[in-house]
């Protein structure tokens, strides 16, 4: 194959195979190798001589034929072509898919294993992109390791001459090609067992879409919904939720208690009486802390969102929430709450949060903040912020909501000085 006309020829050619040691994981699961590169006239003044190698689904201490395919400013990237020793703590995936479809990336590797990668990264993050050296719980187990997600959304593209071809998720490394996925060993299997009829319909309608399309499957109550606009049920503990189905809702439920009872106790920590939930949704944390604080407020710049918290705090009789529209110029505008006795919960998008949140916050000044993210990049991004406003970090704890793939729950405890 002719190389991409983009191709940068240094240092390596385009296919060139090499024979790597691998020496940890990235944080997006690619295994790390290094390469001491010899001085030669075609190296950049700024090209580092201790050169990075990435290589999707290797492991640390094992030894490969790598196949280069890209050249970046300080680093290449290889497919992995053999595994020449392999680590021990290498498994065989469960789903036949693994490595052509983008939805999972650590199948290949034994549950432990990936808990323990999963805390060094967000260990590794911290120091890197926070400058705080700071120790790392080990990240927690979700009590599945498998059929553990409650929603899954497989997509297809636009139909060809009346058809439509591959109904699934991404492939490794591309943005546009979808690799057909008739089952998926992550999602609860009533979404399995749903599956092949929901495909089914979509090709014999394929004459119906006129474009590409996203398929929903949301677990609610023993059955599967498909609607976006269908109201869906989630139950975490004692407390009952009601969302629409295809609105965002931890997707893990397995793992929930636990998540949330940790969010609880640290954030009543220190005599906190009251809560402010920033980012409360259909009101996850707020609902499931409330036992534990006088005053609960939830915020949300979504109107539709925060009627869905109130409804839900009807539905399991809590008394002593309430629950704000606020725009995202004043989002603690009518919060009361006397700032040395209050705690905020914090869950943003993966993006994090934006300067003007931020200011906002330290403005008010809660005496405890509690950081949720499933983007721990992002998240240790803003602690920067968060330490210089004074606030000193206490726990980082990993949560493993997402089996088999990179992604986690990071929850960091910060107190005010």
């Amino acid at each position: 194959m002719r190389p991409h006309k983009k191709f940068k020829a240094f240092p390596f050619e385009y296919h060139q195979e090499l024979e790597l040691t691998i020496e940890s994981l990235s944080n997006l699961g690619h295994g790390i190798a290094r390469v001491s590169l010899p001085e030669s006239e075609d190296m950049p003044e700024d090209a580092p001589q201790n050169w990075v190698v990435f290589i999707p689904f290797a492991l640390p201490g094992e030894k490969v034929k790598v196949r280069i395919f890209r050249n970046d400013k300080n680093c290449s990237h290889g497919d992995l072509l053999e595994i020449l020793e392999p680590s021990p703590h290498r498994r065989e995936p469960k789903c036949p898919l693994f490595g052509e479809c983008g939805g999972c990336q650590y199948q290949h590797v034994d549950y432990e294993t990936q808990l323990e990668w999963k805390t060094r990264q967000v260990a590794e993050l911290l120091q890197h992109m926070a400058g705080i050296d700071h120790p790392v719980k080990p990240a927690i187990a979700s009590p599945r390791e498998w059929n553990y997600r409650s929603k899954i959304t497989p997509h297809f593209q636009k139909p060809r001459k009346g058809k439509i071809d591959a109904i699934g998720f991404l492939r490794q490394g591309r943005r546009q090609s979808i690799i057909d996925v008739p089952q998926c060993p992550i999602a609860m299997e009533e979404l399995n067992e749903a599956l092949p009829e929901i495909r089914k319909s979509a090709h014999a309608n394929a004459h119906s879409y006129k474009k590409g399309a996203t398929l929903l499957l949301r677990a609610t109550e023993g059955r599967v919904e498909t609607n976006n606009r269908a109201v869906a049920t989630e139950h975490v503990g004692d407390l009952s939720f009601h969302f629409l189905a295809g609105d965002f809702f931890q997707n893990n439920p397995y793992i929930l208690p636990s998540f949330t009872g940790y969010v609880a106790q640290h954030a009543s920590m220190h005599g906190a009486k009251y809560l402010v939930d920033a980012y409360c949704g259909s009101g996850l944390f707020a609902l499931t802390l409330a036992s534990s604080f006088e005053k609960v407020a939830g915020v949300e710049v979504s109107e539709t969102a925060a009627d869905w918290a109130a409804q839900n705090a009807r539905l399991n009789d809590i008394t002593n929430t309430t629950f704000l529209a606020s725009s995202a110029e004043a989002i603690f505008k009518d919060i009361e709450f006397p700032a040395e006795e209050t705690a905020v919960v914090i869950d943003p998008p993966r993006k994090g949060c934006n300067q003007e949140f931020l200011d906002q916050l330290f403005a008010f000044g809660p005496s405890r903040c509690v950081y949720v993210s499933c983007n721990p990049a992002t998240q240790m991004r803003d602690l920067k912020e968060f330490i210089a406003a004074g606030y000193k970090l206490e726990e980082v704890q990993p949560f493993d909501l997402f089996p088999q793939t990179r992604h986690l729950e990071c929850v960091a405890i910060l107190s005010k000085g």
